[in-house]
């Protein structure tokens, strides 16, 4: 139930590194299989435009990664291709490598992610559309092409629970930072590990913000039980993910970044490039669907897997029917 790898795809850890390093020998990339949705074009894949395609797509092994996947999967098997499926890939670096290298062609990728893992650099953009930009540019190198992003942003974020929210009325990292100075004993905050200490998460926030929160008043847990934490009230500020299914389903509130501290993750497809030149209308069949996706949207997709316990690609292939993208 928990996003498996929402943390772990901010940084590349030795295991992942190796895996993405030994991928051609098995680890993380799997052989995969065919996709058989019965699937028709919509209002994407019109005339059946990759009619006669081999495609591979791929994705990381959490809940929103296989949504993305599958969504991707769909749409270009309606729009005529034949699919091979090999989304839930273990590890950032071993997808980022089945793209690069051609074992897959194309899956959706996060602008923060490349930006800082993959292309090495420390200073994130705080302009969102720049920041894409500035990753398509560096990509273009190693054969990779960046395709338009979506407004799906998922990054860090402080959320409170309703009663809490009512009690302090707080909007804002700003109106927090306020209160911790006004009422220093009100803002508690429970965090993961890794975000308590990078320079990107609570150090850097709590500086950018000029928090100030004494030790005492930060508990360090696991995420899945961050939620569990903030709902009840045990503490008046979880850390969160903007595009977790469970801030509505646990009527989380969450506190604008107003000073745009937190790196940009948009999600964007992120195609092997000599592919792209290959079959150019795959751009054309996932402009619409990318031009869709929002966090509003992927807190209610991931909900239904990480909440109601639905199966990823079920819920994708729903989502693209009911918008008109393809259909059964």
């Amino acid at each position: 139930m928990r996003y498996a790898g929402f943390a772990r795809y901010r940084t590349r850890s030795a295991a992942a590194f190796a895996c993405g390093l030994a991928l051609l020998a098995g680890c993380g990339l799997t052989s995969g299989s065919p996709l058989v949705d019965d699937v028709r074009p919509g209002t994407v894949g019109r005339g059946e435009p990759l009619k006669g395609a081999s495609i591979t797509v791929a994705s990381k092994e959490f809940t929103e990664q296989l949504i993305l996947g599958a969504m991707m999967g769909i749409a270009f098997k309606a729009a005529g291709a034949d699919v091979l499926d090999r989304t839930g890939i273990q590890g950032s670096v071993g997808a980022r490598e089945a793209i690069k290298s051609g074992d897959a062609d194309a899956m959706y990728e996060y602008t923060g992610t490349a930006w800082i893992t993959y292309l090495g650099n420390s200073e994130p953009i705080p302009d969102p559309h720049k920041q894409w930009q500035a990753v398509r540019d560096a990509d273009r190198k190693n054969g990779i092409t960046w395709l338009a992003p979506s407004a799906l942003n998922n990054t860090y974020a402080l959320a409170m629970n309703k009663a809490n929210f009512k009690k302090y009325g707080t909007k804002s990292l700003s109106d927090v930072a306020a209160l911790s100075k006004s009422d220093p004993g009100a803002v508690t905050l429970c965090v993961e590990s890794e975000f308590a200490n990078r320079a990107d998460g609570l150090p850097g926030m709590e500086k950018a913000y000029g928090m100030k929160i004494a030790a005492g008043k930060i508990t360090q847990m696991d995420s899945g039980i961050i939620y569990t934490q903030a709902a009840k009230g045990s503490c008046t500020y979880g850390e969160v993910y903007t595009t977790d299914g469970r801030i509505k389903a646990m009527n989380l509130k969450v506190m604008a970044d107003d000073r745009r501290f937190f790196p940009n993750y948009n999600a964007a497809p992120e195609i092997n490039t000599k592919s792209l030149e290959k079959y150019p209308q795959m751009a054309k069949v996932l402009d619409p669907i990318t031009k869709k996706l929002d966090n509003t949207v992927a807190q209610e997709l991931n909900a239904k897997v990480d909440v109601d316990g639905q199966d990823p690609h079920d819920v994708a292939k729903d989502w693209l029917v009911r918008e008109g993208f393809v259909k059964e």
